[in-house]
């Protein structure tokens, strides 16, 4: 039943690839904006509402898992598709954009793994040391 699975992504492929043209048309730009990011959304409210509807089976349950672990490989060839020597050559505004975006996740990332750190207790140190102690033979 994985093949379900797949017949479900090809069939939120086709809506985000569609929206996402529709979108481009919106902005006044020639090209498809966003259709991989409205499939997988669409992906995920689809997996989403047959668990609700109790008619999500094993088999299309892995069927949708096996293509969400290939999202950043898609995403990753479909940016590989776009026009980057037009975007840079059009002025520094983009390379402003990429870098701002790339140092917002960095700082993002940074202080999710900052404060998902749970707080060592005093005690817990204690136990550190004691151990690191006992490891190097200085106590018994």
């Amino acid at each position: 039943m994985t093949i379900y699975g797949v017949a479900l992504l090809a069939i939120c492929t086709l809506l985000g690839a569609l929206l996402g043209d529709v979108l481009g048309v919106m902005l006044g730009v020639k090209t498809n904006v966003g259709g991989v990011g409205i499939a997988m959304i669409l992906l995920m409210a689809a997996r989403v509402w047959l668990m609700r509807k109790g008619v999500l089976t094993h088999g299309l349950k892995l069927g949708i898992e096996f293509w969400a672990a290939l999202y950043i490989p898609i995403v990753v060839a479909m940016a590989a598709t776009q026009n980057v020597v037009a975007a840079v050559s059009s002025g520094p505004v983009v390379l402003i954009a990429g870098a701002g975006g790339v140092a917002i996740c960095l700082a993002a990332t940074a202080l999710l793994i900052r404060f998902s750190r749970p707080p060592v207790a005093h005690h817990d140190r204690a136990q550190e040391a004691h151990a690191a102690r006992v490891i190097s033979g200085a106590a018994e």
